[in-house]
């Protein structure tokens, strides 16, 4: 429960959930993108396995938690150790999440101020699993790649589909490379608030789920079945919640990545190749 302005009580609508690893910078940049969203009804909680520094003893968290709860908005960090990969993160991470949607945040992004308003308004208007908008690295800027541009709006409801690796539509992630989505912003003309939904493999970094209908197809629990080293366990995800309730993708992206080195640099197995979606 939040603190409202009256001094009442309200129960928030979206819970943001940050995992993160020894990037205290980047992540100072994506809450201080938070701070500033024209919609406001969310609370955050980062997973901290950050080895250099404890987060909640940084003068910059510090700074942002007071300013987050003059806006009645409530940021929470806690420890999560030891590293057992990143699915077992996001499940640690999802259990936190008592609201309506939960917002997955990768921790070096940088978010326009449309960016949540957008995704819940999306995810209201067409009731599927998950709303996305892919990252956009604009040290691409100028590396246009027509051949990858090719994007299938929604022209009725969203629906379900079942992607799978190898399939003819899992070629579309290949839309979210480079700056593509930004070359389609800039070609089409599109601009917020006209935004518009599209059809997706897969979206990675900043993806709004319906929480009920994530915990209805298992949420990350299949973190166990998984090494410590693995990669996809977002667009598992994804892919298991698509195939019931359907999810999009949303243009103007409005995320910008921060183009850092990964963290996770070994990538031993990727979940939706080795688990049923």
């Amino acid at each position: 429960m939040q603190k409202n302005a009256g001094g009442g009580f309200h129960l928030k609508k979206v819970t943001v959930l940050i995992p993160t690893y020894n990037r205290l910078t980047a992540l100072t940049a994506v809450l201080t993108s938070l701070l500033y969203q024209t919609y406001k009804d969310f609370n955050i909680y980062v997973s901290d396995q950050s080895e250099k520094f404890d987060l909640k003893k940084e003068g910059e968290i510090q700074a942002l938690k007071r300013i987050f709860a003059t806006k009645f908005i409530d940021l929470k960090i806690f420890k999560n150790s030891p590293c057992l990969g990143m699915a077992h993160q996001r499940a640690c991470l999802f259990e936190k999440s008592k609201t309506k949607y939960t917002l997955f945040l990768d921790d070096d992004l940088i978010l326009e101020s449309f960016v949540l308003e957008g995704m819940v308004s999306a995810i209201e208007e067409e009731n599927c699993g998950f709303v996305g908008r892919a990252v956009i690295g604009l040290s691409y800027k100028e590396d246009a790649r027509p051949s990858q541009q090719r994007m299938e709006f929604w022209e009725g409801k969203v629906e379900p589909e079942k992607i799978a690796p190898g399939g003819k539509k899992w070629q579309r992630f290949v839309l979210h490379n480079a700056a593509n989505i930004y070359h389609l912003e800039e070609k089409l003309k599109i601009r917020w608030p006209n935004q518009k939904k599209y059809k997706i493999a897969w979206v990675g970094g900043c993806t709004l789920f319906d929480t009920q209908k994530l915990k209805s197809v298992g949420g990350f629990d299949f973190w166990q079945d998984l090494p410590k080293r693995h990669s996809g366990e977002d667009v598992l995800a994804q892919l298991r919640v698509m195939k019931k309730y359907g999810g999009c993708g949303l243009i103007p992206s409005g995320v910008y990545h921060l183009e850092l080195n990964t963290t996770i640099p070994e990538r031993v197995v990727n979940a939706p190749e080795v688990l049923k979606i």
